[in-house]
């Protein structure tokens, strides 16, 4: 893809159960997850029809519900689930997800920790075709499958 459009979708809030101390998968806390999605919106602009972009709206619940959903040790590992699903729809072609954990269990003062990954890709990217290509790619079998993890 030679185009370098994004759409930026930040600050999604959910409460989740993910850390690797007990209190933590007891208690949970609040997770907050920003995404950088590198897509082709041309087809988007042209048509002024949300069926031909990523609707961002499906995709903050769909992010919200990774979060809410299974807990992991690892911001790492929820990042990387979370870049699976969001490349999992057929037109974005690259991802960043950055996964904050406000309220992590830290002895000293701090403002945020949080961590950060991009992925690519596998496969070009295809066209999508109205909403039942955006909604099929993002419910399917592969939405719940982590992205692969080399760093673009």
């Amino acid at each position: 893809m030679d185009v370098s459009d994004q759409i930026i979708l930040t600050g999604v809030r959910a409460f989740g159960y993910h850390g690797v101390y007990a209190e933590e998968r007891r208690e949970g806390q609040e997770f907050v997850v920003d995404l950088v999605l590198d897509v082709d919106t041309r087809a988007a602009a042209a048509s002024d029809d949300v069926a031909d972009t990523v609707h961002y709206g499906e995709l903050a619940e769909q992010v919200a519900g990774l979060v809410a959903g299974e807990p992991v040790d690892l911001l790492e590992t929820l990042a990387a689930r979370i870049a699976g699903a969001v490349l999992a729809r057929p037109s974005v072609a690259g991802v960043q997800v950055t996964v904050h954990k406000p309220a992590a269990p830290i002895p000293v003062p701090f403002g945020d920790v949080a961590v950060r990954i991009h992925r690519r890709a596998s496969a070009p990217v295809a066209a999508a075709s109205g909403p039942a290509a955006s909604h099929a790619a993002a419910s399917g079998p592969a939405a719940s499958r982590p992205a692969e993890e080399s760093s673009a």
